[in-house]
């Protein structure tokens, strides 16, 4: 990313909420050019505008980072997120740790049980394709015989996993509730693989 959008970036994530001239008096070029820049980094999905009220007349605009502009700065919740699920496994049982993911993956699913309402196998697919790729997956699909293979080629979950591998029951469960059939994982990237790979029937199962 050139200098120019990185410095709008950085003053976003340090005063969120900044008008044009705000950013273009941080930055130090004029607010035309911030606003080009501003429009490249929306259609982006890096950042957002809203309208806020500020004394009398119309609403001014202002810009902040989207949760995904975000996520382009170093940030400390992984070590945080690894310590919680440390502490948990420390102060509760097994058994208990593992039926708090799988209700994540549940509540998930529940979220989006009537979008998924009569759909084909591989319609299914496709949502979860899309569904795990807004969750920070990068998923592809392939029918293999009577068989689907789901491959994650990226995991967000990757760094966590090589601690607490409990956490990829997420979306095993998650595959499996959506699919309507268990996914039986056949390589796993924390294993050695190339990426993690489920494994599910062809048989066109819906809800």
């Amino acid at each position: 990313m050139n200098a120019t959008r990185d410095k709008i970036l950085q003053t976003l994530l340090k005063k969120p909420k900044s008008t044009i001239n705000d950013l273009a008096e941080a930055v130090g070029i004029n607010p035309i050019s911030v606003r080009h820049h501003l429009n490249n980094l929306q259609m982006e999905g890096l950042v957002e505008s809203q309208e806020e009220r500020h004394g009398v007349g119309r609403p001014r605009l202002v810009y902040l980072l989207t949760n995904e502009g975000r996520e382009r700065f170093p940030t400390r919740y992984l070590q945080l997120t690894t310590r919680l699920i440390a502490q948990m496994k420390e102060s509760m049982p097994g058994s208990v740790v593992s039926k708090l993911f799988g209700k994540i993956a549940e509540d998930l699913v529940s979220e989006y049980a009537n979008d998924i309402k009569g759909l084909s196998m591989e319609e299914r697919l496709d949502f979860v394709k899309e569904m795990l790729g807004q969750e920070g997956f990068t998923v592809e699909w392939e029918k293999k015989g009577k068989q689907y293979e789901i491959h994650e080629i990226s995991c967000p979950y990757y760094q966590i996993g090589m601690a607490h591998p409990e956490v990829c029951t997420v979306d095993q469960t998650l595959i499996s509730k959506m699919l309507a059939v268990p996914a039986n994982k056949v390589q796993c990237i924390l294993n050695g693989g190339t990426h993690c790979t489920y494994v599910v029937d062809a048989a066109p199962k819906t809800r």
